[in-house]
């Protein structure tokens, strides 16, 4: 069963039948739809965004206020929660078409769809920074995942930066010092992903027939082992990094716990 949140500065009914319209082309899909009308405060949809949170809830919404999108998509970014802007990108494709933007919302004509802009921004941001590429950029990065291969910071960026935040990853190896700039940045944009060795010796082993047993120590247990325990001896100098266990986790589940964190932590774009 599947929750959904319509949200509205008015009564709702107008999204609520949008929705069950869209919902007639997925016949076999179990919905539960609760209307959340009025909302007319950011404070209103923080409390709606932390509940949608608590029940495994998405969100779908009507609201006029730029002001109250705005705070939507950061609440829901910060929640992990997806929301679903239907008057939006409506009333910025109008504002295109008439060329004027709408009664007492000024500069919503250059707004065109901030929401996939924006996606787009972290997906780049994400390419461009990955596997400790231009890691003199790391201070613009929002969320910074550290680990060893084969500990998922690729999917697991790409998957970030779909949710609209700027992630970069960089790689731990045996022996090799990281770069000198991330123990400037913030702790709490720091993640730390690790995961039991024999599990990765498994994964490592995948690649290395892969690649025609060309891959050296990389998927030798015992070296697995050694760069585990010199990763985590990393990761253990650095007290306000958290360290989050991957192993046998898939890559929505390891996000919720870096989201969670940073929630807590209050990090904001």
């Amino acid at each position: 069963m599947h929750h959904v949140f319509v949200v509205s500065d008015s009564t709702g009914r107008t999204a609520e039948q949008a929705l069950k319209a869209a919902l007639t082309q997925f016949s076999d899909a179990k919905i539960n739809i609760e209307r959340r009308p009025g909302v007319r405060t950011g404070e209103q949809v923080r409390r709606i965004v932390q509940e949608a949170a608590e029940s495994g809830a998405f969100i779908l919404h009507t609201l006029v206020s730029d002001e109250l999108r705005k705070a939507m998509l950061r609440a829901g970014r910060e929640l992990n929660v997806e929301t679903i802007d239907i008057m939006g990108p409506l009333l910025s494709r109008l504002s295109l078409q008439l060329e004027v933007s709408p009664a007492e919302k000024p500069g919503l004509f250059r707004q065109l769809n901030e929401e996939y802009f924006r996606r787009m921004e972290t997906m780049e941001f994400a390419i461009h920074h990955d596997d400790g590429m231009l890691a003199e950029d790391l201070p613009k990065a929002e969320i910074v995942l550290l680990g060893v291969s084969r500990t998922f910071k690729t999917p697991l960026s790409i998957y970030l930066a779909f949710k609209g935040w700027l992630a970069a990853n960089v790689p731990i190896v045996l022996g090799m010092q990281l770069p000198s700039i991330i123990f400037e940045l913030p702790p709490e944009r720091v993640f730390c992903l690790t995961t039991k060795p024999e599990s990765l010796a498994d994964l490592r082993q995948v690649r290395h027939i892969q690649y025609k047993e060309e891959t050296g120590e990389y998927a030798n247990p015992d070296y697995v082992r050694r760069e585990v325990k010199y990763a985590l001896g990393i990761f253990n100098k650095q007290p306000g990094w958290p360290v989050i266990d991957v192993t046998n986790k898939p890559i929505e589940e390891i996000a919720f716990e870096i989201l969670a964190l940073v929630g807590q932590s209050g990090s904001k774009k």
